[in-house]
Order: structure tokens, then sequence, then C-alpha cells
């Protein structure tokens, strides 16, 4: 197997990771303590094409692999994971929505992803249907040519900087092949939003949507009906190893920060990093990341290749974020009270990398995945 990058990839890495200890690090504590994005955010981010990663060229896009968006959101992630969320999103919508639209659909709403002028969501999460996603309610009624939906959904990042969403309804009966996605915007005075006050990733804007009698017609509707479920699905086969590479690169920012502190501090008369009881934890838990990265790319080459991700995906989705929350909390611990404090960096990158085990299924959900990819479902949970 070939661990190197391309001379493209490198550049891509060298250019993301300048551009964000430009306009991203310097604001990352502000941006946590007033719990949004900067004005310019998004326009930055748009101005550097990171919306644009995975839309395809036809459509305004860079039409990058798949490999090359987990390279710009390792970069990103280092800087503040909380910016992530929407370029995570438009890679994701993106996918879904270039595999799954009708060239007229595709041509009206690629573009404007690419350009950062649609910043999209996606709502699938419900009060009562999380790991259990297939078991979603809200309700999309027949109403001639179209679809009332009516219902909530929660836990949805970026909720309170989104322009548009990719709403899951019921459009059938029970179970995964009931359930249709629809592209909505959510300017309508029907839609009702929310923000969700949270631990970490505070900028991030997670909240809760509520669409109470919105109509849609044919043209909002993705793919088939019946067919939203599996099409995300297959998202979420590349987006979980995204989510294991942005946890990893807050993981090894971390340690960084400590090894430093290692090399600056001193005590009984000698460098913190010559005591076994510093330096090895830190080189422990830096091994564990590198080992959890490699599956994230494994992944991302397997899908690059036109093969089935989810084994190596959601290895690493269950994975990699425990592992950088270790090793983030190693940090803190090795820096001691300068890691305990809100005014340096390690305490807000635990409180955000957190998160990242919840977000786009739990360990438990990810486990199960590959449990019956590995046994077959019926001798699985």
């Amino acid at each position: 197997m070939d661990f190197t990058f391309t001379p493209a990839q490198n550049e891509l890495a060298k250019r993301v990771a300048e551009f964000a200890a430009e306009k991203i690090a310097p604001h990352r504590q502000e941006q946590d303590r007033t719990g949004t994005y900067r004005p310019d955010l998004i326009a930055d981010m748009a101005a550097a094409d990171l919306f644009a990663l995975r839309i395809p060229e036809q459509y305004g896009g860079l039409g990058l692999d798949a490999v090359s968006a987990g390279i710009a959101l390792e970069q990103l992630a280092a800087a503040d994971l909380a910016v992530c969320f929407p370029v995570l999103n438009a890679a994701l919508i993106g996918g879904v929505l270039a595999d799954n639209g009708t060239p007229e659909q595709r041509a009206a709403w690629l573009p404007p992803i690419a350009r950062g002028e649609a910043v999209v969501a996606l709502a699938l999460t419900e009060p009562g249907h999380g790991t259990d996603a297939a078991g979603i309610r809200m309700s999309a009624e027949a109403d001639g040519d179209g679809w009332v939906l009516t219902g909530e959904k929660t836990s949805i990042m970026i909720a309170a900087h989104a322009t548009h969403a990719l709403v899951f309804a019921r459009t059938g009966g029970d179970g995964p092949r009931g359930i249709s996605a629809f592209y909505i915007p959510l300017d309508d005075a029907r839609i009702h939003r929310e923000r969700l006050t949270d631990l970490g990733c505070r900028a991030g804007g997670r909240g809760r949507i509520v669409l109470d009698g919105v109509r849609v017609g044919r043209g909002e509707l993705v793919g088939e009906p019946g067919g939203g479920f599996a099409a995300v699905m297959r998202g979420f086969g590349v987006s979980r190893a995204y989510i294991a590479l942005m946890a990893i690169a807050v993981g090894n920012a971390a340690l960084d920060e400590a090894y430093a502190h290692a090399t600056r501090r001193t005590a009984f008369g000698q460098p913190l990093g010559r005591f076994q009881s510093v330096a090895f934890p830190l080189v422990e838990h830096t091994t564990l990341l590198h080992a959890a990265r490699l599956v994230a790319y494994e992944a991302l080459c397997t899908a690059d290749r036109g093969e089935d991700p989810r084994i190596p995906s959601n290895m690493a989705k269950w994975w990699a974020p425990k592992a950088a929350v270790e090793a983030t909390h190693q940090a803190l611990l090795t820096m001691g009270h300068l890691g305990w404090s809100e005014d340096g960096p390690v305490a807000q990158r635990l409180r955000d990398v957190i998160g990242l085990q919840l977000a786009d299924g739990t360990a438990a959900a990810t486990k199960l995945t590959v449990a019956r990819l590995v046994l077959g479902r019926e001798y699985a949970p």
C-alpha cells in the first residue's frame, strides 16, 4: 500500500494549513466564547474553495477525490474543529445530490454549494430517533403533485447557519424504504429554528429545526420516493472517515501543545520530557492516533477506487474519536493547570472533540455496522 500523498495533495494540505493559520486559528477562542461564527467566515472559506472540494467540476467545484477532502478537513480541524462542519456537509450532501439528483437539480443546487452561497445542513435525527435513524417519524403527506412536511429534527449541526437542508421524511410505510429525502431552503416562515446549548463546538450552531406544514414539490425530492435513507447511508461510508480524521487532527494538535510544554517546563532541575511518566503516555497516544489515521485514509482510498469503504470507515469512526478524546485528556493532564485553563487551547479542544463520539453514529452504531458486514446480518447483533 502506498502511504504517500500526491504532489497536488501535498500542495492542498499546505494551502489549507496556511489558510487555517491566518483565517481560522486566531478566531477560535472568540468564536467559542460568542457561540457563533465570525461574520466573514463563510465567505472566506468559500473564497478558499473549501465548499467546492467534492463538487464535480461541471458544477463549479474542484472535483477532488475523497482523500483530498480528508486532507483539507484535517488541516481545518487542527485549527478549530467547529469550522469543519459546513465543509463536511458540503462534501457529504453535495455527493448525495450529485449521485441522486436529476441533471436539472444538480445544475440548480450544486453551484451555489460550491460558491458558499448555500450552506447545507443534514436533517435526519429526531428527538426519538438518533441511532435508529430508519425509524424516523417526520411525516410527508401527499398533497397534489407534492408533499407537506410536518415534524421536528434535532441535533442538527450548523442548523443556526444553514440556508438549506437535506430533510428526511416518511413518505411510505415503516422501515428505511419508506423514507424520502428533500432538499429545501430554510427561509420558509413555517420553519422554526432553535439553537442548542452545547459543551463544545459552540460556534457550530447545533440546533433543532421544526417544520410546520411545509409544502414541497416534486422538484425538491432527491432521487426516487423511498430512496432517501439508502442515499445518505452510502454517504456515511465516506463521511465517517472524514470525522475520524477531524478527531485525529484535534488529538494531534493537543499532543503538540503537550510536547512543547514538556520541553519548556522544568521540574526537579530538568525538562518534563526527561521523565518517563510524562513522555511515555504522550508517545502511546501518538501511536494510537497514527494508527487510527491510517485506517481512516484506507477507507478514503477504498472509496476512491470505487470499492465499499464501510468496514474501515466505521472502524475509524468508533476508534478515532475515542483515541482523540483520550489523547487530548492526557495532553491536558501533562500541562496541568495551564491545560485546565480556558485561556489555553487544550481545554476547548477536549470539550470539542468529545462531540465527535456522537456525530454521524455512536461507537455502538458503527461497531454494529462492521459486525453485520463481517459476520452477516443473520449472525450479528
